[in-house]
């Protein structure tokens, strides 16, 4: 196996690291810190969703926020979907990609959105249809993939099923997450043999909690396969409001730190992203989790 030369990081700590904060970010704030994240060289920003205002309150803002961003060119500015609804916001704001979510449990799907997967399914086919026709591409997330808080265990041919379902209506990428960061090394690696048999590595994305400690090994596993595209949150922000337990996302800077250690390219200019991460976290008034950033704090020095 070998490693691959570079990594494409897409940065969901604006809408996924804030979803499951108790506080609201002011606007202009979330602006500043998604400015600072792209001069940080971080070229994929999921901004916000365009959700229901009293189903996740921390991104009521997110037709504001679209609509003051400092848009860059080359940066990817992309938004989190859960209906129709929300794909004419989405549209609106010239969002420039659209993500869609559903659950490999059937438990937890219904909870995140209060349908079932079948539906889920059918409803993600017709807006990656609608899609095309805006010429917007498109990701989706498959979640609880390694493990659900209401079904225990997930079965991976359930899985490959749906990612399948998806490939074939012409999703461009599809993000697979170990959403309460239960995943082991041989868990990811067993099921990455299965995936790559059936979906080309340049359409999959890992995402990966930390409510463990693994998320790390686990993404070492997966650029053993080749994979080129993680999610990642500055200072490890982040959790599922639906997923009891669910701690942050792996941490941005901590996988830049490892890439750049073993030699794998990400663009991203580790100073630049601590002071994003500075930022975002005293604006909340919060210590991140990340393990970089205490070495960082402790010794003013990046490794």
């Amino acid at each position: 196996m070998k490693l691959p030369q570079s990594v494409i990081l897409r940065e969901v700590g604006p809408r996924d690291g804030l979803q499951n904060e108790k506080q609201f970010v002011p606007t202009e704030k979330k602006l500043e810190w998604i400015d600072l994240l792209v001069e940080s060289g971080l070229s994929y920003i999921e901004v916000s969703s365009f959700v229901r205002p009293d189903w996740i309150p921390q991104l009521s803002d997110s037709v504001d926020l679209f609509a003051k961003l400092n848009k860059k060119e080359g940066v990817t500015y992309a938004a989190l979907v859960p209906n129709k609804r929300g794909l004419i916001s989405a549209f609106e704001a010239n969002a420039d990609e659209i993500n869609f979510f559903v659950s490999a449990s059937e438990t937890h799907n219904l909870k995140n959105k209060n349908a079932n997967i079948e539906h889920s399914m059918n409803e993600i086919r017709s807006m990656i249809t609608e899609c095309k026709q805006h010429k917007k591409t498109t990701r989706a997330y498959i979640s609880t993939v390694f493990g659900c808080p209401y079904e225990g265990n997930i079965n991976t041919v359930q899985v490959i099923k749906m990612a399948n379902q998806l490939v074939e209506c012409g999703v461009d990428e599809i993000s697979f997450g170990d959403t309460i960061g239960i995943a082991t090394p041989y868990q990811v690696n067993e099921f990455l043999e299965d995936l790559l048999k059936e979906i080309s590595v340049d359409q999959i994305a890992m995402h990966f909690h930390d409510t463990y400690g693994r998320a790390m090994a686990n993404l070492y596993t997966s650029l053993l396969f080749g994979i080129e595209r993680f999610d990642s949150s500055t200072g490890g922000l982040g959790g599922c409001p639906y997923a009891p337990g669910a701690s942050g996302n792996v941490a941005t800077e901590d996988i830049v730190s490892l890439l750049h250690r073993l030699g794998i390219s990400t663009g991203v200019d580790d100073k630049k992203l601590h002071h994003a991460t500075n930022y975002i976290s005293e604006a909340m008034n919060l210590t991140p989790v990340s393990k970089l950033f205490s070495v960082w704090n402790g010794s003013k020095e990046s490794i």
